[in-house]
């Protein structure tokens, strides 16, 4: 996702079950690694239907969406301050755009018979970036809880048996998308994201989604803050034209620090953010490439600084993008998680589908 400013570009009755099945995990124990909470009571979640267990970490595919941002802006004609695409929450016609985007989502995994992580709006809503546009506390936490009741609208409207729609909680980082800047520690973090975290926590979302993770430490407070509020969480991180994520930091290596330091307590790994072409040569059959579901790619091959500096939008050529795609399948077949990011639409995820589901 383009990281800076604006116009430029539980059920009831039931016990609580170990963090590790609420991690889809069976045998990791996350719970016995740091910054996990115990003590948390039960709450009546009528809503959340896949929290115990997550359906896209079988082996079929499950779709996301594209690139929320940049379509809301270049295509429908939204202004978005700070790339903050939940403020549009507050104003009915926002809302109705925001609707109308999901649905087409929604309409093509139900028509194909496939899954759908519907990630809510919410990569902007943290007090840092919301309080810029003038929310407090208590205003963006209603803001957290509105997206997830328009995920909940559009799963009820279009989900069935064969399309199962998992509603997650999209958490970005605190700082810039695109450069780690000075990260917090894993502790700092921890404590930043809970807030957010525990609102999820609150609602009918099924998980929460840490995305363009820059750096480990700010992957590793999410992670805990996930685990402490008996949520599912997923980590994606960005790379830079290289393959290495903006700190320098080797993918590999980022994962294995996270699941060191968490107990592996990921439901799994995903990569978003950068185009296949920067990292097609990275991944391989080595053991920690089985932790990776999740491929959100950027529709152009140009740089992070090239992204941040270009006045238009370069969507790219979407067959081909759905090609890359199916190549990253052919060497790292636990990608079942199929989305975009800056710059693709419904047709870059229409091309994945068709392109991965005849392979």
């Amino acid at each position: 996702m383009k990281s800076t400013v604006t116009s430029g570009l539980f059920a009831e009755g039931r016990s609580e079950p170990s963090v590790s099945r609420l991690n889809g995990r069976e045998g990791v124990a996350p719970g016995d690694g740091a910054g996990a909470a115990t003590g948390r009571s039960a709450r009546a979640m009528p809503e959340a239907r896949y929290r115990y267990a997550l359906p896209q970490l079988g082996d079929a595919i499950f779709l996301t969406d594209g690139g929320l941002e940049t379509t809301l802006i270049f295509q429908d004609g939204f202004e978005l301050p700070h790339f903050a695409a939940f403020d549009l929450l507050a104003s009915e016609r926002g809302r109705r755009g925001l609707r109308t985007y999901y649905e087409r989502y929604a309409a093509m995994a139900r028509s194909n018979r496939l899954g759908l992580v519907l990630e809510s709006p919410t990569w902007r809503a943290n007090i840092d970036w919301a309080s810029r546009l003038g929310y407090d506390r208590a205003r963006l936490a209603d803001a957290n809880r509105e997206a997830i009741a328009l995920m909940v609208e559009v799963r009820d409207a279009f989900a069935t048996q064969a399309a199962p729609m998992v509603i997650s909680g999209n958490i970005g980082p605190r700082g810039d998308g695109y450069d780690p800047g000075r990260p917090m520690s894993a502790e700092q973090a921890e404590a930043y994201h809970a807030e957010q975290v525990s609102t999820f926590a609150d609602t009918a979302a099924d998980m929460v989604a840490a995305v363009t993770m820059t750096n480990v430490e700010e992957a590793v407070g999410v992670t805990r803050a996930a685990v402490a509020a008996r949520m599912p969480v997923a980590i994606s991180f960005t790379v830079e034209t290289d393959g290495r994520l903006p700190t320098g930091q080797s993918l590999a290596d980022a994962v294995l620090t996270v699941d060191r330091e968490t107990g592996a307590a990921p439901a799994y790994y995903m990569l978003n953010c950068a185009h296949p072409t920067h990292f097609d040569a990275i991944l391989d059959d080595a053991p920690w490439t089985r932790r990776l579901r999740g491929l959100r790619a950027n529709a152009s091959s140009k740089s992070h600084a090239e992204l941040d500096a270009a006045p238009e939008l370069d969507p790219g050529d979407p067959v081909e993008f759905g090609r890359q795609y199916r190549a990253l399948r052919q060497k790292v077949r636990g990608l079942t998680i199929l989305g975009g990011c800056c710059g693709t639409d419904h047709r870059h995820i229409e091309q994945i589908r068709l392109a991965c589901i005849a392979a």
